[in-house]
């Protein structure tokens, strides 16, 4: 199973440590973050491409990750100082004893989508649940086991009164084959803008929910962690890397065509200008970092029931979000 192969590697790690030295030929600090690849990423790949991270003294060198454990596992062994990754997956970290704690939300709401083949005429939860009732053929739904994407499934099935026996959950471990796996056929995929918006634009799929429905406003898709040796030996780090993300995050709410054409430079999400410029232009509120705790300890609760965690560590035990809620007052 991939959770617990996932938390066996994290176990393995966790004895490691994270450094942050200085830069022999600069006065940068260099971090490294992992991250895979979603629109709430946008203020981490502006940051990069703006100088942002710069001008608060940091050079920040971005690793990417198409599998989340894998994210989580490097964070745990010390070759990442932050990484970025499903709120759910520092939750799995805590449960096997990694220290690791989560001081932000990666920026950006409503990021999560549940789209449906356009050709089933779906177009809500709603309709989902229309067509399990009338006796419609089993549906197959692309989740990512363990993940955000998983749960505002479970949530949302709940929430019209189906179960995920009322479908067919399908279990991937990387996000770039879900979306391959939707275009080939799949019936519902539950996954993240700008690849969803893509979709949609194309008008090969059609949107039945997000997670700002399904949970609330401000309700994260990925959370930037660090390990707690970090957050006390290099706070002046971790804060420089937040104000690096607010002011690429201010680009972005306030000038999104610019903000498209530095993400050019990097190449980040390989969709067309429109459709990325619909996918922020789409969002329920502009990109801020503090999340509501209280719609993740609800998906942990979930978690729970699920048995993927023992839910003995609540949010409030790994979410450090003072930092943040300070910068952005």
């Amino acid at each position: 199973m991939v959770i617990r192969s996932t938390i066996t590697a994290l176990a393995t790690a966790i004895a490691l440590s994270t450094a942050l030295p200085a830069n022999a030929e600069s006065d940068l600090t260099p971090v490294t973050v992992g991250h895979l690849v979603a629109l709430d990423m946008a203020p981490l790949f502006v940051g990069v491409e703006s100088g942002c991270f710069e001008q608060q003294g940091l050079a920040v060198d971005t690793r990417f990750f198409a599998n989340p454990g894998d994210n989580n596992a490097a964070l745990a062994g010390g070759s990442l100082d932050f990484n970025i990754n499903p709120f759910t997956l520092p939750f799995f970290a805590a449960s096997s004893g990694v220290p690791i704690r989560v001081v932000a939300a990666a920026g950006g709401w409503g990021v999560m989508e549940v789209i449906a083949q356009s050709g089933l005429d779906l177009n809500s939860m709603e309709d989902l649940k229309k067509h399990v009732d009338s006796g419609g053929k089993k549906l197959k739904i692309a989740v990512l086991q363990g993940d955000t994407l998983e749960l505002i499934m479970i949530t949302e099935l709940q929430r019209v009164g189906l179960s995920a026996d009322d479908v067919e959950f399908i279990y991937f471990d990387d996000l770039l084959a879900m979306v391959q796996a939707f275009r080939s056929g799949v019936d519902i995929l539950s996954h993240i803008k700008p690849y969803t918006s893509e979709m949609i634009e194309k008008g090969t799929a059609t949107r039945l929910t997000d997670n700002a429905t399904a949970w609330a406003e401000r309700a994260p898709n990925t959370v930037v962690s660090v390990l707690q040796s970090t957050l006390d030996e290099k706070p002046e780090v971790v804060e420089a890397l937040l104000k690096g993300m607010i002011c690429a995050a201010d680009i972005i709410n306030t000038d999104v065509d610019k903000a498209m054409s530095l993400l050019q430079g990097g190449n980040y999400y390989r969709v067309p200008d429109a459709v990325l410029k619909t996918a922020f232009n789409s969002a329920p509120s502009p990109i801020s970092f503090s999340p509501d705790v209280e719609s993740i300890q609800y998906v942990v609760d979930e978690m729970s029931k699920l048995g993927y965690i023992d839910g003995k560590i609540a949010a409030t035990d790994i979410f450090r979000t003072g930092m943040i809620e300070s910068l952005e007052q």
